[in-house]
């Protein structure tokens, strides 16, 4: 494919893009039991016996669940992942230890995974602590605990003459493997999932309320019950759950080497050109993406943080170098895959095609949707086709329901 140009998408691929993208977005029932968790979470560490309740400390979700970029687990055997952030808002660096907040938050989430029932406790990892929910809800949620830190991100940002619009929402968290982990200092690493949301939203913003209008046009919530983000979805988001799953397919047997989410997020935001049509959307990020990748002194890559431009999502290139080549790996086939996909008109051939790319779950539902739509019988179709030619020949051989595996 020419990165240079756009494929001509036939209006069956488009369809079928549509379809795929409808596919792999988790039900409502999903975010919402997301947002059910960590609220219960909050009200536990605010109740009056709370021994950080005077700290104020408040509960987020960020990573996927916050941008509406989920997509289901390849397999029932994988969880989805909550990520959540708890602020400590009346407690500062120079009053405690990264330690010390995190040994705190891990106190309280001990005693809550113990007064919910939960099967596990509360494990400690890294920067956060896990909450492993029944096997049935198939999630838990990660927790990092944060100190609020505006006004040294906004400092440090402007000395070094960067920019420093998203630094109300910065935080300082905790890191075991940090130097200054045990010690009072000014030194904790920093984040601004806050921030990063803010930035992520200002991408899509005229389709984001264009789409949330014609929810509520649609009455799709009763009187004037608001529309939560999780429900409105745009070409932004869908074209990254269609990139992140086919990153997730190709890298199935190389997990150490997959291009991390937040990199994948961050090219296809700075990318995304406000189509309207997932196709459109798809095609401008893959041509585009590797634009905003920019290049240090010493020749490595840079993938700044757009709400903490002192960051660099791609640091760890450098040391790992595989890391960047499979990126560049994976971008070079998913051109490919989709442009090849575009050009074709027979949707059994396009469904086909894209099972190798997306996989075959994940493709037998799109063939339902697109029977669906037509107003046939969820039937599915055995074999691929060799070639558009041979479909047109003939007509496809159906068979009975068969769920995924």
């Amino acid at each position: 494919m020419n990165v240079h140009m756009r494929p001509i998408v036939t209006p069956e691929a488009e369809e079928t893009l549509e379809d795929l993208a409808a596919s792999l977005a988790i039900p409502e029932s999903r975010y919402e039991q997301a947002e059910r968790s960590y609220k219960s979470l909050g009200d536990w560490l605010n109740r009056p016996a709370s021994s950080i309740r005077r700290f104020d400390p408040k509960v987020h979700v960020q990573g996927s669940f916050g941008l509406g970029t989920v997509i289901p687990p390849i397999s029932d055997e994988e969880h989805y992942d909550v990520d959540a952030v708890c602020e400590f808002r009346k407690l500062n660096k120079s009053q405690t230890t990264q330690q010390n907040v995190k040994n705190m938050l891990g106190d309280e989430m001990k005693l809550y995974a113990r007064a919910q029932n939960m099967n596990k406790p509360a494990e400690e990892h890294r920067r956060c602590w896990r909450l492993d929910y029944a096997d049935g809800a198939q999630f838990h949620m990660d927790v990092t605990p944060g100190l609020l830190n505006a006004a040294e991100q906004r400092a440090l940002l402007l000395a070094h003459r960067l920019d420093a619009s998203f630094a109300d929402t910065a935080i300082a968290i905790t890191d075991i493997d940090h130097h200054a982990y045990r010690i009072v200092s000014a030194d904790w690493p920093r984040s601004n999932p806050r921030g990063y949301l803010k930035w992520f939203l200002s991408r899509m913003e005229v389709i984001f309320e264009e789409r949330k209008r014609e929810l509520i046009r649609k009455g799709v919530r009763a009187g004037t019950e608001p529309i939560p983000f999780y429900a409105v979805r745009t070409p932004l988001q869908s074209a990254i759950m269609i990139l992140k799953r086919h990153r997730d397919i190709m890298f199935a047997a190389r997990s150490d080497e997959r291009p991390i989410s937040i990199i994948l997020t961050t090219l296809a935001a700075h990318a995304y050109g406000g189509e309207a049509k997932i196709s459109d959307a798809l095609f401008s990020i893959l041509n585009g993406m590797d634009r905003f990748i920019g290049q240090a002194p010493d020749g490595s890559h840079i993938v700044a943080n757009p709400s903490d431009p002192s960051e660099n999502f791609a640091d760890k290139w450098r040391k790992h170098p595989e890391r960047a080549a499979a990126f560049f790996e994976w971008l070079d086939q998913a051109r490919h895959d989709f442009a090849h996909a575009a050009e074709l008109s027979n949707k059994q051939l396009i469904t086909e095609t894209l099972a190798k790319s997306v996989g075959r779950g994940v493709a037998d539902r799109v063939r339902k949707r697109s029977a669906a739509r037509l107003g046939a019988p969820a039937v599915l179709t055995a074999g691929l086709v060799r070639n558009e030619a041979e479909a047109r020949r003939a007509p496809p051989r159906l068979e009975g329901d068969r769920r995924n595996a």
